[in-house]
């Protein structure tokens, strides 16, 4: 997959323009992030899409030196599970996020 970076979002569209994967966050007053959205479309759900986009994500954070914390509830598993390989990115408050993933329109 081709990934797209914008402030707060990184994402994959299709040759179509399609929606096909996407992850936003959010700056938060202490300099971190919160990932509050994870999207993976219908057709690619079940082949690992959102674990490489959550890779992709960490790699992104740990270039630009942020640490992350989820309020999406996917992200926060993610980053819990894999809180040994990314733990430079992993904010020291993720274990006291509120999982509330923001679910918009068809997502």
């Amino acid at each position: 997959m081709k990934w797209n970076y914008e402030e707060g979002r990184i994402y994959s569209v299709d040759e179509n323009n399609e929606l096909m994967a996407e992850t936003t966050f959010v700056y938060k007053n202490n300099g971190e992030v919160d990932i509050d959205h994870t999207y993976v479309n219908p057709v690619l759900r079940g082949q690992g899409v959102a674990g490489k986009m959550m890779e992709v994500v960490a790699e992104y954070l740990k270039e630009n030196g942020l640490k992350a914390a989820a309020s999406c509830s996917y992200a926060n598993i993610w980053l819990k599970r894999n809180r040994e390989s990314y733990a430079e990115i992993i904010s020291s408050e993720i274990d006291n996020d509120a999982l509330s993933c923001k679910i918009a329109g068809k997502h």
